[in-house]
């Protein structure tokens, strides 16, 4: 895609949220997921390591059609490639994912998501908020940093109908409050974040 099309994708993404404090917080990403989730969908976790969100959402959803993906073999899973999937899921899962590809291998990945998605699927991830000092630097693995501008455009040029993006937290409540309701000045006039990640929800047509 040339960059004066992705550029126009931005421009979207920059007129629905102007600036970062215009992202509500999610305090926790296992509400948010099942806020979207309907027993018995079909749900597919990309990166899901040792499959202990499945086992909690299933704590809520008991009928749901869990599948995981993960190139990591230290644990077992049902797909070990994108490219071993046949069947389309209601939703899907990755989170801190995304920011491990490089710019082109991250779209491929935007689309094949698309692809895997039932007519109305949603998917789910987060990516290292770039507005929090240090949060994305902290793993050399890391090698694509993405704005949300930049982040939800990518989806919307991806075939996604629709994004919601927040900022998610997960600190200690005591924490959180000190840094949302005393230290936000400090934090709009540093033009800097405390929460770890960016969150998006972006829904096919």
């Amino acid at each position: 895609m040339k960059w004066g099309e992705q550029l126009l994708f931005r421009e979207k993404v920059h007129q629905q949220y102007p600036d970062l404090w215009s992202l509500k917080i999610v305090r926790k990403r296992l509400p948010f997921i099942l806020k979207y989730l309907r027993d018995g969908e079909a749900v597919l976790e990309i990166g899901a390591f040792d499959r202990k969100l499945g086992e909690r959402i299933k704590k809520y959803c008991p009928r749901i059609q869990y599948k995981s993906m993960d190139i990591d073999p230290t644990y077992s899973h049902d797909y070990a490639s994108l490219e071993e999937i046949e069947e389309t899921f209601d939703m899907i899962l990755l989170f801190e994912v995304i920011e491990h590809l490089n710019r082109e291998k991250g779209r491929e990945l935007a689309r094949k998501i698309c692809e895997l998605l039932k007519p109305r699927g949603r998917v789910i991830l987060t990516t290292p908020n770039v507005y929090t000092p240090g949060q994305y630097w902290k793993d050399v693995s890391h090698e694509t940093p993405y704005h949300y501008e930049e982040f939800g455009g990518l989806f919307l040029s991806e075939g996604f109908e629709s994004i919601e993006i927040y900022r998610l937290s997960s600190e200690p409540l005591l924490k959180y409050f000190f840094r949302v309701y005393l230290f936000s000045p400090l934090f709009h006039f540093l033009g800097i974040d405390f929460t770890k990640s960016i969150l998006l929800m972006a829904r096919k047509g």
